[in-house]
């Protein structure tokens, strides 16, 4: 625990905490849909497809905006396009709020709520900058356990709507937007190293990167199976269950308080073992919890098994952003804003899947089972990345300095994915009162 405070007293406390509170609130209205889902599917008539195309919009909106985000954030700060950004989110719930009383209106209402899941591309860099190296797992995982912001949706969204009706409580979490970006102005600090703008040809070879690509699978299964599922496990247990709207809100609320809070414990793992070897780990559990959903056993057990996912799932996000800053750190605001946009896009996914199967088959077998079957099939280029972090060069510097240690010098540089164009190897040799480099 003393090691915990350390690594959070080691950067800038009020941005970690300002950012934490933004992401918190951004995701609390980005899955404002699902919560409200089965209001909404109940006073639209909506078929199981479509209730599924309902959730997976604002995700799919998350993916879009995210990649913009995160080129915005680079070149201006991310501090500045998070005022903006949480500004611009009062417009889909104002909407929201007054309107949206067809499928289509709510389809557009969705598509402009992913403005508020694309904060990730803006919360990651400015927590990621503002903290050293060696602790960026700890601050990434504290940061991006702002989605417990979906805990809020889930347990709060629904009592609202039996009161209230589901289009107050649109009008209703504009307060709490609008006192999250105030002090979100007064408490975060600007990233003190933003990068120089890209130009087309080093976006070009972030792109062409193996890793980056990699990061996104494994997003799109940790952080998409997690918000997929905390947008659509509520219509899940009403469907198959007959669970009344609020308590299934209250035991989705509980499933996702589990994910987020083994985010940052996710984080600080990975910062000691490693993010691909917890991911070894953390993928198998994966697979066995919701294989076993996939039967639909009684709704006690079901609700364990998805508990148990969803840690899985939720330490998985910590995992896989332990490494994105360790690998790209120059280019964390593109590189966040893409892999974030595979978690979104993975968060789409998986709500059209469970629903569109369930149309197709009468079941959601059907549909956990395509989402185990994927979970596995990651793993082989989660060991291809592992096994390239494993292979170093030796470079020998034998008959260069003889004269000090008799022994040839030696370090280890990793293989990058691309080979070794344009790679530089920096030494640092330690003399008494003359270090050279």
């Amino acid at each position: 625990m003393k090691s915990l405070w350390v690594a959070v007293r080691s950067g800038h406390l009020g941005t970690l905490l300002s950012t934490l509170l933004y992401f918190d609130v951004s995701f609390m209205v980005w899955v404002l849909v699902g919560a409200l889902g089965i209001y909404i599917a109940g006073d639209l008539g909506l078929s199981p497809a479509q209730k599924g195309i309902v959730v997976a919009v604002p995700a799919f909106g998350g993916a879009l905006f995210r990649i913009l985000l995160g080129f915005l954030a680079d070149r201006y700060g991310p501090k500045k396009i998070g005022m903006v950004s949480l500004a611009v989110v009062l417009i889909p719930l104002t909407w929201g709020w007054l309107g949206g009383t067809t499928f289509h209106e709510l389809l557009g209402v969705g598509l402009l709520l992913g403005i508020a899941g694309a904060s990730f591309a803006v919360a990651m860099p400015l927590a990621s900058r503002n903290y050293p190296k060696e602790h960026q797992g700890v601050a990434m995982g504290i940061a991006g356990a702002g989605n417990s912001g979906t805990v809020i949706a889930a347990l709060v969204a629904p009592r609202l709507a039996q009161h209230l009706g589901w289009h107050a409580v649109f009008g209703l979490a504009m307060i709490p937007v609008v006192l999250i970006l105030i002090l979100f102005v007064f408490l975060a600090r600007e990233a003190p190293d933003l990068p120089e703008a890209d130009t087309l040809q080093q976006t070009w070879r972030v792109l062409r990167e193996g890793d980056l690509w990699r990061f996104s699978l494994f997003y799109s299964l940790t952080f998409g199976g997690f918000v997929g599922l905390a947008g659509f496990l509520a219509i899940y247990l009403h469907d198959q269950y007959g669970t009344p709207p609020v308590l299934a809100g209250t035991l989705t609320a509980l499933c996702v308080f589990a994910g987020s809070f083994f985010r940052p414990v996710g984080g600080y793992l990975a910062d000691r073992v490693g993010g691909t070897t917890l991911l070894f780990c953390l993928f198998p559990l994966v697979e066995l919890a919701f294989l076993g959903v996939s039967f639909s056993p009684a709704l006690w057990l079901t609700v364990n098994l998805v508990i148990i996912g969803m840690m899985a799932l939720g330490a998985g996000n910590g995992a896989v952003f332990q490494l994105v800053p360790e690998r790209f750190h120059k280019e964390i605001g593109v590189v966040s804003g893409i892999v974030g946009a595979a978690g979104g896009i993975g968060g789409s996914l998986l709500p059209l899947l469970l629903g569109t199967l369930k149309e197709l088959t009468g079941s959601y077998f059907a549909g956990f089972t395509v989402f185990v079957i994927v979970v596995q099939l990651s793993l082989y280029p989660l060991w291809r990345y592992h096994r390239r972090q494993q292979q170093t060069i030796r470079v020998e510097t034998a008959g260069v300095f003889p004269s000090l240690t008799g022994q040839p010098l030696t370090t280890q540089v990793a293989v990058p994915d691309s080979g070794w164009d344009g790679v530089r190897v920096r030494m640092e040799l330690a003399f008494p009162g003359n270090p050279t480099t």
